[in-house]
C-alpha cells in the first residue's frame, strides 16, 4: 500500500511540473511579447515594468543598457512584429533563458530592418516579479544562393 501511495504521489508531482512548464512557457512569452509592444508604442514606462533596470543588451550595433534602449525606442517606427519558436529553459528557480525568432516590419532611423531575426534573453525573478536582464538579437542573414534585391 505504501509503495501504491509512493507512485501515485510521484506521478502528481510529474504531473503538477509539467503542467507548471508549459504554463511558464506561456507566461514567459507574455512577457517577452509585452517587452517588444512597450518598445513598439514607445512606452517606456512599460517597458521598464518588464526589463530590468540593470538590462544588458547585444546585437550587430553594440552593447546597450536601459539609457540607450529607450533613446533607440525613440528612433524605431515598428510597424509590427510576430514572435515565433518560442522556447522557454528554466535555469535554475529564479532564472530563465528563452530562444525565439521575431519577424518585424519596421525602420530604424529611417533605414529599413525589416526582416526576421533571431533573438534570445535571459529572465530573472527579481521582488517577484521576471524582469529581462539580458537581450540579443541578430538579423537572419538571406538564404545561400539567393539574389540580392535589384537597386532602383
Amino acid at each position: 500500500m505504501k509503495r501504491m501511495i509512493r507512485y501515485t504521489m510521484i506521478a502528481l508531482l510529474a504531473t503538477v511540473a509539467i503542467s507548471t512548464a508549459a504554463t511558464n512557457d506561456d507566461a514567459m512569452q507574455q512577457k517577452e511579447k509585452a517587452a517588444w509592444q512597450a518598445f513598439k508604442d514607445k512606452k517606456p514606462d512599460d517597458f521598464k515594468k518588464v526589463v530590468a533596470a540593470k538590462f544588458v543588451g547585444v546585437d550587430a550595433e553594440g552593447m546597450s543598457d536601459m539609457q540607450k534602449e529607450v533613446a533607440d525606442m525613440q528612433k524605431w517606427d515598428m510597424k509590427s512584429f510576430a514572435i515565433s519558436d518560442y522556447k522557454a529553459t528554466p535555469a535554475g528557480p529564479d532564472t530563465c533563458i528563452t530562444t525565439y525568432k521575431v519577424a518585424l516590419e519596421g525602420t530604424y532611423d529611417g533605414q529599413d530592418q525589416s526582416g526576421t531575426y533571431n533573438a534570445a534573453s535571459v529572465w530573472k525573478k527579481q521582488k517577484g516579479q521576471w524582469q529581462a536582464i539580458f537581450h540579443t538579437n541578430v538579423k537572419e542573414a538571406p538564404a545561400a544562393g539567393a539574389k540580392p534585391a535589384a537597386s532602383p
